[in-house]
């Protein structure tokens, strides 16, 4: 099985059955439809035209060299197809996303395997060139001879991305259903990597990939990103988009990016999201932002002063929240309207037994924070007493949402 850099079938003679050279190669054709990895024809341009060569009816020499086992008058003219994915035009010198790297990268050439099967070849994509050979191959095709360009590059360090590392970016909607583009390796990455890929986007290829990835998936990247980029990203989406990510955020982090947002727009997202969460994140937006109450989620598990700890792991498997805020359990009295009277930590579920009463598991002291607090005042409570969840109480002692180390870690990068 012989490796063949793509650039260098650009340009290559082809020589049909009769056994003469009709043209040369000008591009590949990838059907991603039938064979995602496999260049399924070659585009050569013939004095008649642009012609479509099946490679099933190729064979590639040494030296590059192409044989066509039917004649030119017999391949179809080629009519540009969406469907198709062209890799001079759609890969070379664009922008891809190795999901292996976790970073967004420029092709400089593709690395293709050919392999002779019953007397025709298969071409088959192996990765993509990021490096300096598929640059420099390029560069001096045509200025160097062949051989002395193979011998050059050869001495350079690879840099390869396997093919099945690779997503692709389309911006064109209706194109990128055509082609069967999904981001399904890059939703498999951490939200922070996500995030980290899509700042080095332009906006057109941020856009194309939030409106493939899953709503949750996008929810949980977006809230990784940069707040001022999120707001772009939000505005770049339809609206009913947007608001199917805005209601897989966290609420504290839904209101916030709202909170950025033109007036006008962020309304026009918050009519689309369903009652309840438009609800939620209405009332987090009455609350100033610098403030304890509006860093709060309203995400949290609270459960009856009487309740054990059987009741505590059945709230945890049922609970839909985020998972920084169920490192805590808390207790609040129904009858005094959601008064908070105690936290059990989560490590004191584990080492009791299920009739436990919670109230036997609760930290002391219980520590918690006016609404109204500024970002300095429940900062410092994190810091005094080392904690991963604070919750927020007005003032007739109310528990209302509570701040996550989170949110505070959030706060300290922005102050940086």
């Amino acid at each position: 099985m012989a490796t063949i850099a793509f650039s260098e079938l650009l340009g290559a003679p082809v020589t049909d059955a009769t056994g003469t050279v009709v043209g040369k190669v000008r591009e590949a054709a990838v059907d991603r439809q039938q064979f995602p990895d496999r260049v399924w024809s070659l585009v050569v341009r013939t004095r008649e035209g642009e012609r479509l060569l099946e490679t099933r009816q190729v064979q590639i020499s040494e030296k590059r060299a192409l044989t066509a086992a039917s004649e030119a008058s017999s391949w179809k003219p080629f009519q540009p197809d969406d469907t198709y994915l062209l890799l001079g035009r759609d890969l070379l010198d664009q922008q891809i996303i190795d999901v292996h790297g976790r970073k967004v990268v420029r092709v400089n050439d593709l690395e293709l395997l050919a392999e002779a099967i019953n007397n025709h070849t298969v071409l088959r994509l192996a990765g993509v060139d990021v490096g300096t050979r598929g640059a420099v191959r390029r560069l001096l095709k045509g200025v160097v001879p062949a051989g002395a360009v193979e011998k050059l590059v050869s001495k350079l360090p690879p840099r390869l991305i396997p093919w099945n590392f690779v997503d692709l970016i389309e911006t064109d909607p209706a194109r990128r259903v055509k082609l069967k583009i999904e981001h399904a390796r890059l939703a498999e990455l951490h939200p922070a990597d996500i995030a980290d890929i899509v700042e080095e986007l332009s906006p057109a290829e941020r856009e194309a990939v939030f409106e493939t990835l899953d709503e949750h998936v996008a929810a949980e990247a977006l809230e990784e990103v940069d707040p001022k980029l999120q707001v772009k990203i939000l505005e770049s989406l339809d609206f009913d988009r947007a608001a199917d990510i805005v209601e897989e955020m966290g609420p504290d982090a839904a209101a916030d990016v709202l909170a950025d947002m033109e007036p006008a727009r962020a309304e026009e997202v918050m009519e689309e999201m369903q009652p309840a969460e438009r609800e939620e994140v209405a009332e987090l937006l009455e609350f100033e932002e610098d403030t304890a109450a509006g860093r709060m989620t309203t995400d949290y598990i609270a459960l009856a002063p009487n309740a054990r700890v059987r009741d505590a792991i059945q709230a945890l498997r049922q609970f839909e929240g985020g998972i920084e805020t169920v490192n805590t359990i808390f207790l609040v009295e129904e009858e005094g309207e959601n008064r908070l009277v105690g936290a059990v930590p989560l490590p004191n579920l584990l080492l009791a037994s299920e009739d436990a009463p919670l109230t036997s598991l609760m930290m002391h002291p219980l520590v918690s924070v006016a609404a109204g607090a500024n970002e300095k005042e429940f900062a410092e409570l994190f810091d005094k007493y080392n904690l991963l969840t604070l919750p927020v109480v007005d003032a007739e002692g109310k528990m209302t949402g509570v701040i996550t180390a989170d949110d505070v870690i959030a706060l300290l990068r922005t102050k940086l």
